[in-house]
């Protein structure tokens, strides 16, 4: 009679992230934000203040908000060039309806938005103009609208609108509460909703969206117009902030940085995805490297080039994820 015993089953081990090369490509921007804190903290003097982290947050939540309009507009696989021309055509009404009252004027600056995004989503999906020419029509008319109606630059005095761009709640500034509270409802709009869904079926393969019966044009139309009043909304609190309006530097070239949060971010530019926390961690990591390089006394020449290398550096992570 045999005495040997059979080995009782080992316990299923844990599994844990593996960091191999496909979880660092997901997860990137998180491990070169982190990063990038930790050498902030060694080497930049008073990098742990909440000076100064109520500072990078108010200058990179204008940006953030773009961005996140951007996100789901590169989602459908399109581009919006015009979000800097939509943010200085908010601003230049601003001094126009102002003596309407704060929110009347506010309201009137994101119609704006709403109907430059309505004009370049319809363009888009109705006539099939490509994104990228729409928008950049609209660019370029958007600004010279806000030329005309804005003229130089004007004072902002309401006490609204200097509040919005100045005061603060519980320590924590209406700039940064707007960008907190447009992230939320951008991320619920992504996970929780019709729009949201259809929105990544048209960017995954617009061909079999409209043949499962998806409403791909007014899909489109919508995406536009929701960048649109972000935009113009980043616009006030800009505007806001500066108690100016600028028709001619407000929201310069941040349709560029926009784009690059979000390709930082992982959204693909092929789209069909939207990743909202990559593109707010994007944003951040951005504006982290432009502060970091200041507080170095490096140009801002560099900050943009060394911009630029990471962006072409996320464009050639997502390619090799594609071919995996």
């Amino acid at each position: 009679m045999s005495t040997t015993t059979e080995a009782a089953p080992a316990a299923p081990a844990r599994r844990l992230p593996r960091l191999d090369s496909g979880w660092l490509r997901r997860n990137g921007v998180y491990v070169a934000l982190a990063l990038l804190v930790l050498v902030n903290v060694v080497i930049t003097p008073n990098f742990v203040s909440a000076t100064n982290l109520r500072l990078q947050l108010v200058q990179v939540s204008p940006v953030l908000i773009v961005a996140l309009g951007m996100a789901m507009v590169i989602g459908t696989r399109g581009i919006d060039l015009s979000v800097g021309a939509v943010m200085a055509l908010a601003a230049a009404l601003i001094p126009l309806y102002i003596g309407y009252g704060t929110l009347p004027a506010i309201l009137v600056a994101c119609t704006a938005g709403l109907v430059t995004g309505a004009l370049g989503g319809t363009v888009i999906s109705r006539v099939g103009i490509q994104p990228i020419v729409a928008t950049l029509a609209i660019m370029v008319a958007g600004r010279g609208v806000a030329n005309l109606l804005g003229g130089e630059i004007k004072s902002i005095r309401d006490p609204g609108i200097i509040a919005l761009g100045s005061g603060s709640v519980l320590g924590v500034p209406y700039v940064v509460l707007s960008a907190a509270v447009v992230a939320l409802g951008v991320f619920v709009v992504m996970r929780r909703t019709t729009t949201g869904r259809q929105l990544v079926a048209v960017g995954g393969n617009i061909r079999a969206a409209a043949l499962a019966g998806i409403p791909v044009a007014r899909v489109l139309t919508t995406v536009y117009i929701m960048a649109g009043v972000l935009a113009a909304f980043a616009g006030v609190l800009v505007a806001a902030r500066s108690q100016a309006s600028d028709p001619t530097r407000l929201g310069l070239l941040i349709e560029l940085y926009a784009i690059t949060a979000v390709v930082v971010g992982g959204t693909p530019l092929s789209g069909g995805q939207v990743r909202v926390l990559g593109t707010i961690a994007g944003a951040l990591l951005m504006q982290l490297v432009t502060s970091t390089l200041i507080a170095q006394n490096a140009a801002d020449a560099v900050a943009q080039i060394v911009q630029a290398v990471i962006v072409v550096v996320a464009v050639y992570v997502q390619i090799g994820r594609r071919r995996r």
